[in-house]
């Protein structure tokens, strides 16, 4: 078998759409529509979801960043390649109208990638496999393997504030996740303070910066480990600031003003921030070729 002919680098016509593409493509916007309309609802109505709209527009931006590769790489769409295409269409139609946002959002990534394998290929989809797995963040997780875990991250948090508050001499006390504060005055740690929006949403963050800041395999893998840890003491030093705030200025001016919303933001860019410190702080003292700190 004589090789294939690489694409030169003036002519990335690996890249370029032809007019039976952009139909295809147009066409399957056009249907998934309604499936769009409902994932936006579930990502405009869920606080741990809201990343959803972001996840698309960052995949593509990540797909870009391989054009040079993919230019040099000749179409070869996959035998049957339109039949799972099909396969996937019909699979959209039963999601939409069992309307569970799961589903429809692993259909929408299915879709995806089977129209990469239908148009373009294995390789192609070889090349974008990251940023094609990336689309998985966009999907709503159930509300059924959620829900427990708040529950648990709501005891965990109240339950450390606690214990570090009476450490330093407050009077505190816990009942379930209700903090009883001096002058019995209770406080609910609610689940925007339980850490779950925190966790889900920086995860896909974590992600991007291990793979766009990393190289080495294993500290790609102690950089995504991190979010866990970080998210979670990022809340905890949440509940203990709206704790003081309250026993200063009142529950409702610590839990409804500009002091609690302000205290979540603040929470979220400090662990963002914390993520690139350690990726930065991993790669001077573990560095690739596992030597101990660069001179």
């Amino acid at each position: 078998m004589e090789p294939e002919p690489e694409a030169s680098p003036e002519q990335p016509v690996g890249v370029a759409l032809d007019r039976f593409e952009i139909l295809l493509i147009a066409v399957l916007v056009a249907v998934w529509v309604p499936g769009i309309l409902q994932l936006a609802e579930v990502w405009s109505r869920v606080e741990y979801a809201s990343h959803g709209f972001l996840v698309p527009l960052v995949a593509l931006w990540a797909a870009t960043a391989h054009r040079a590769e993919l230019a040099r790489l000749p179409p070869r769409p996959l035998r049957g390649g339109r039949l799972l295409l099909a396969a996937m269409a019909a699979l959209y139609l039963f999601a939409l109208a069992l309307r569970d946002p799961t589903v429809l959002g692993l259909t929408a990534v299915g879709t995806v990638v089977a129209g990469v394998l239908a148009l373009r290929g294995i390789a192609w989809a070889r090349v974008l496999r990251f940023p094609l797995g990336y689309l998985l963040f966009m999907v709503p997780l159930p509300g059924a393997w959620v829900t427990p875990v708040i529950v648990q991250l709501q005891l965990l948090m109240s339950s450390l504030a606690v214990a570090i508050l009476r450490t330093a001499g407050v009077a505190i006390y816990r009942d379930g996740n209700v903090l009883v504060l001096p002058g019995d005055v209770s406080l609910f740690v609610a689940e925007a303070c339980s850490g779950i929006t925190s966790l889900i949403t920086l995860l896909p963050i974590g992600v991007f910066i291990a793979y766009f800041t990393e190289a080495a395999l294993a500290r790609r893998l102690v950089l995504v480990a991190a979010v866990v840890p970080i998210a979670l003491a990022g809340n905890l030093l949440r509940v203990l600031v709206t704790v003081g705030v309250s026993m200063e200025l009142g529950v409702e001016a610590a839990t409804a003003g500009p002091v609690h919303e302000w205290s979540g933001v603040a929470t979220y860019v400090v662990a963002c921030l914390a993520l690139v410190g350690l990726g930065a702080l991993l790669r001077r003292l573990w560095p690739e070729d596992g030597r101990g700190t660069r001179a």
